[in-house]
């Protein structure tokens, strides 16, 4: 079995997802947008497709965004999982609009709706995640709404084997240092704190780690 996974920037990996994807057999292969073929990701048993600090609707200074959007459109009956842009180039895919939202970029919670208690994001019930956007997304026709938060309502979506998360339950707490560095512009232009950002991940990471692995577990047993 084929687990492919998008990846925009290097430092957004699947962080503490990798190893319990391997645990169940898979395959992982990372295909970079803008050097390997994204298109190979419609065939994979499994594809996620992870997060960047770009706008879903720019495809006219990203041309290749298009491309992502052709495979997933490719891959609307097969098990998929979005990750911030991710879930926004899904929703695209899927008939939404993407638009500015209000700015998250830290740790905290969601809100869970009775759909996403019954999902897979159950692990993640009262615990933090970690928010890294500044975008939204509307709900696609037919979609379930799994969570969302004070800030914006819509953080996760199922629709089909399709399942959408604006925040990044994949993110490895030990490895925030290159979240750190590679977001720096954005960071000081929106004034936040590095420092503040680098104590939340020792305060909350490891939680968040945990319930970030037992999600992706359950998703994947699922399947």
């Amino acid at each position: 079995m084929r687990c492919d996974v998008v990846r925009f920037v290097a430092f957004e990996d699947l962080g503490t997802w990798e190893a319990e994807i391997l645990a169940h057999g898979y395959e992982v292969r990372y295909l970079d947008v803008g050097v390997d073929d994204v298109a190979e990701a419609a065939s994979a048993d499994v594809a996620i497709v992870l997060g960047a600090p770009i706008d879903a609707g720019d495809s006219s200074t990203y041309p290749v965004l298009d491309e992502v959007r052709a495979m997933l459109d490719a891959r609307r009956d097969r098990p998929t999982i979005g990750v911030c842009l991710g879930a926004q180039l899904m929703a695209l895919v899927a008939g939404a609009a993407v638009r500015p939202g209000t700015r998250e970029v830290g740790y905290g919670t969601v809100d869970l709706t009775e759909a996403g208690r019954a999902s897979s994001l159950r692990a993640l019930d009262c615990n933090p995640v970690l928010h890294w956007h500044a975008d939204t997304f509307d709900l696609p026709p037919g979609a379930t709404l799994l969570a969302g938060d004070a800030a914006n309502a819509h953080q996760a979506f199922a629709l089909g084997p399709w399942l959408a998360v604006q925040f990044h339950p994949e993110a490895d707490p030990e490895a925030i240092e290159r979240w750190l560095i590679g977001h720096t512009s954005d960071l000081r232009a929106w004034g936040l704190s590095i420092e503040e950002l680098r104590q939340a991940a020792r305060e909350h990471g490891d939680v968040a780690a945990i319930g970030g692995i037992q999600m992706i577990r359950d998703w994947l047993r699922a399947l």
